[in-house]
């Protein structure tokens, strides 16, 4: 059997500082396979979004084992984990996070040139057909409507063709029929390419879609909602 692309051992996170530090991931063991699909939801304030910024390697964690692709995030520093990241992980967030003097295929490619890729920008091309914009490669955001400005983000964050895709509630900024599109594509692109997807959101019909849901409160995985296929197991929390 394969060992798991995504496993999180005992992991704590907390983040701030002083009076004002917060405990926000209680002792968390969790493994994703190679392709899988798994919706990660719960009530505000849960720690899903900390979770996922933990897989991506945006959060160092206070306690425990993130690895990645049998790789222990904790042994790369700052350059060698963006480095990392830059290959292994593509990130959509809720708001769509491009840079407004940059065009569509700009902020496609520069991300792709600086990680030293020789053909970015007709790889930067290539992925906004794949979403349905070869023809707004010259507009700048300001110029696409919010699905669109979605399409480029996802299009940015496949475009190195990473085995894991973390999406952190990417329709919750648009209304119900552009959002349903953006999921569609999503997980089209996703089944094409054979990538392991995390998924973020509020939406549990979207979450259903995944191959696995994991139900998280209070910074912990709840076990009282979880189903039996599910494989994350929740180490009691510190006192």
């Amino acid at each position: 059997m394969s060992s798991p692309l995504i496993q999180l051992s005992g992991v704590d996170l907390s983040l701030g500082r002083g009076a004002a530090r917060v405990h926000i991931l209680r002792g968390i063991s969790l493994e994703v396979g190679h392709g899988e699909a798994v919706g990660l939801v719960g009530p505000s304030g849960s720690g899903k979004s900390s979770l996922l910024m933990t897989v991506a390697g945006l959060e160092r964690v206070d306690a425990g084992k993130v690895e990645i692709a049998g790789q222990d995030l904790a042994k790369l520093d700052e350059d060698d984990l963006a480095e990392f990241r830059g290959r292994n992980i593509g990130i959509v967030f809720q708001s769509f996070h491009l840079i407004p003097t940059m065009t569509a295929l700009q902020n496609v490619a520069v991300p792709l040139e600086l990680a030293g890729r020789e053909d970015a920008f007709e790889r930067a091309v290539a992925e906004l057909q794949a979403v349905g914009l070869g023809d707004r490669l010259a507009h700048y955001p300001a110029e696409l409507s919010g699905g669109e400005q979605q399409r480029v983000a996802v299009a940015r964050a496949l475009a190195p063709n990473p085995a894991i895709i973390c999406a952190d509630e990417p329709t919750g900024n648009l209304d119900e029929t552009t959002g349903a599109q953006i999921a569609d594509l999503i997980f089209r692109l996703r089944n094409e390419r054979g990538a392991t997807l995390l998924l973020v959101t509020h939406d549990l019909p979207l979450a259903e879609r995944c191959d696995r849901i994991v139900h998280m409160r209070s910074g912990t995985v709840d076990a009282g909602l979880a189903d039996a296929a599910d494989r994350a197991v929740v180490a009691p929390a510190p006192v």
